[in-house]
């Protein structure tokens, strides 16, 4: 399993637009094939800073849908909300307590 960790930092007035956006498209993301599990943040002190947490079946299923017509128009209309360069990172989970 592969969890993609993405952050991005928004333009204030951008941010309830970016909010609208992802309630539109979170249920498409999350049935992408190989996508099995999404959860949105938001930083407590700086409310322009989100993360995005995904965990996908492997590396191809995130870059089939990286690839995918959704991906690209969810991304041209996220990036013109950036108030500076994303972030991302390919990660494995070492451990999990719950």
């Amino acid at each position: 399993m592969l969890v993609r960790i993405v952050k991005m930092t928004f333009k204030p007035d951008e941010i309830e637009a970016f909010k609208v956006l992802f309630e539109a498209n979170k249920d498409k993301i999350r049935n992408v094939e190989g996508c099995l599990f999404l959860e949105l943040y938001q930083d407590l002190r700086n409310k322009s800073v989100f993360f995005t947490y995904s965990y996908w079946k492997n590396e191809t299923n995130l870059e089939n849908y990286r690839k995918s017509s959704l991906f690209q128009k969810i991304w041209s209309s996220t990036k013109v909300k950036f108030n500076a360069k994303p972030e991302a990172w390919s990660v494995q989970k070492l451990v999990s307590l719950k």
